[in-house]
């Protein structure tokens, strides 16, 4: 414990520093901004609904609310930012779009990574999105940040459900790209960049979008830190420092799967954790239900893991497994050896599937620390998404390692 809270001391000046290159958004923002109209109105995925103006250091940032799709394939309203860099783009044709899929913010709606990037809500963890973000301005690139289904917006956050994920980061492409006053191109080269939830939601667009999103020109998607195999992670994770992310996926498969009624699993201690889960951000939850085992938590005293290996929850569970498409575009695929919160085996196997599948995937091994290889993987993972983009950007042939690792 003592070591983790020098970690929180360490990390302070790391996150005040990023707080401080992003503007504060103006009071006269419109607090109804993030509820959809009912009924939604027709249109494509991807199509904006309406927009909100916001600031952020050397950009020219907006907020959208656009169409996208759930798991279920239903039309649902999903909000993020747009981000142009102020700096003209010095490479060749179009300036690409990235679309960042962010990691772990939480459930609540303050938690909402367009609001936090706009200095509203969030936590001690939300300034490390602004540095994610910042590598990828920094080489040029327009950045199109989703908020995914639930988050700011009505209804629970479908937490790493990979559908829901995938084509909220897919249409904010398409928002990006349709968003008129921002010089970008429908034409434009994309890439896709996310670590931890966001490597999964960025797993999940590149394997999806040759059927959800065929018509964007993809160069890329880097991928950090994946959490591809919920089964894995079921284990893995309860009774440890972040069993809360077990919990917000359990909330968020419910909303996904409200037939299956995961959440009448638990006992009164279980339901009392879901419903205080709803309302935090990450840190709050890494804090409050750290070590708790699930056994305390059910009905009947049996572990999570062991209901998702049972009917209906495994169907579930396999059909939020990453990594049985392939992607058509190169894949950079990254995780840290001594990753404490999705364990490294995951990331391997998740290039090996692709590769399987005649996939061009990269696997490498992610720079971190000896303690807290999860949080402190991001710090290399930034630059390195950006400069792997900036190559495929570049034209520069992207070479795999598939076989070798």
């Amino acid at each position: 414990m003592r070591i983790f809270f020098r970690f929180l001391v360490s990390s302070l000046p790391a996150v005040l520093l990023s707080a401080v290159t992003v503007g504060v958004a103006p009071a006269s923002a419109d607090p109804g901004f993030y509820d959809p109209p009912s009924p939604l109105p027709g249109g494509g995925n991807g199509d904006v609904i309406k927009t909100l103006p916001s600031t952020y250091a050397n950009a020219k940032s907006v907020r959208v609310m656009y169409l996208s799709r759930d798991a279920g394939n239903k039309a649902i309203a999903v909000t993020g930012t747009v981000l142009v860099p102020t700096k003209v783009w010095g490479g060749a044709g179009d300036r690409p779009i990235v679309a960042y899929a962010p990691f772990t913010a939480g459930l609540g709606d303050q938690c909402a990574p367009s609001k936090t990037m706009a200095g509203e809500g969030g936590d001690i963890v939300s300034g490390f999105q602004n540095s994610f973000v910042n590598a990828l301005l920094s080489k040029g690139f327009a950045v199109a940040q989703t908020d995914y289904q639930g988050l700011g917006t009505p209804g629970e956050h479908t937490y790493v459900v990979r559908a829901a994920e995938a084509h909220a980061v897919l249409d904010v492409v398409r928002a990006a790209q349709r968003l008129p006053g921002t010089g970008l191109s429908p034409k434009a080269p994309v890439g896709i960049a996310g670590y931890s939830e966001g490597g999964g939601a960025s797993a999940s667009a590149v394997e999806l979008a040759p059927q959800y999103a065929p018509e964007l020109d993809i160069k890329g998607a880097y991928v950090g830190a994946a959490p591809a195999d919920k089964a894995v992670l079921a284990k893995s994770l309860d009774g440890g420092m972040y069993v809360g992310f077990l919990g917000y996926a359990l909330i968020g498969l419910n909303e996904a799967y409200p037939e299956a009624k995961i959440l009448d699993l638990a006992n009164d201690a279980g339901k009392q954790l879901f419903q205080e889960a709803r309302g935090t951000c990450t840190m709050d939850a890494v804090l409050k239900y750290m070590f708790r085992n699930t056994t305390q938590l059910t009905k009947d005293g049996r572990p999570v893991a062991a209901y998702l290996a049972e009917a209906p929850f495994d169907a579930i569970v396999a059909a939020n497994r990453i990594g049985d498409l392939k992607p058509s575009a190169p894949v950079l695929v990254e995780h840290a050896q001594g990753d404490d919160v999705i364990p490294y085996a995951i990331g391997k196997q998740l290039g090996k599937d692709w590769c399987g599948k005649g996939a061009n995937v990269k696997f490498a091994d992610l720079f971190s620390s000896p303690v807290f290889a999860h949080v402190l993987g991001m710090t290399a993972a930034q630059g390195n998404a950006a400069n792997w983009l900036g190559d495929r950007f570049a034209g520069k042939p992207a070479t795999g390692n598939c076989g070798q690792f």
